[in-house]
């Protein structure tokens, strides 16, 4: 109990750095699919891959076989784009911040198997998933 009391700040950076550590996993709230089983989705069920990234980002390397529309434009373009809501959706950005930010839009659309993928391209990558450069 002792060592509690004298060392009280160590014990608090450590439940701090802890906390900062999981933080990621507790916001995503479980919505990114991992590159694994955004294959897998691919694959099994023929998920349509959009990539939210700007025109410029998206001609330097994205998913093979995906559409781009960007973020800005997804609300009015990818209903044209995609017609199918009831077929599975696969978001993606370079790092994953703007596929969740998709995600929201794409669902208040009626896209009811849309989903982002985890750690956008980087992930992809780091996977040895093929990216295709236009």
């Amino acid at each position: 109990m002792k060592f509690i009391v004298d060392n009280w700040y160590l014990i608090f950076v450590a439940a701090v750095s802890g906390a900062m550590l999981a933080w990621p996993l507790i916001r995503r709230g479980g919505s990114g699919l991992s590159p694994a089983a955004a294959v897998q989705l691919i694959n099994r069920e023929k998920a349509t891959v959009v990539d939210v990234c700007e025109v410029e980002e998206f001609a330097a390397g994205h998913v093979a076989g995906a559409r781009n529309i960007p973020l800005g434009e997804l609300e009015a373009r990818l209903p044209a784009s995609v017609k199918n809501k009831t077929a599975p959706l696969l978001l993606v950005c370079a790092k994953g911040p703007r596929a969740d930010r998709a995600l929201g839009i794409a669902k208040k659309l009626g896209y009811e198997k849309a989903h982002a993928l985890a750690g956008g391209l980087a992930a992809w990558k780091e996977a040895n998933l093929p990216v295709e450069k236009a």
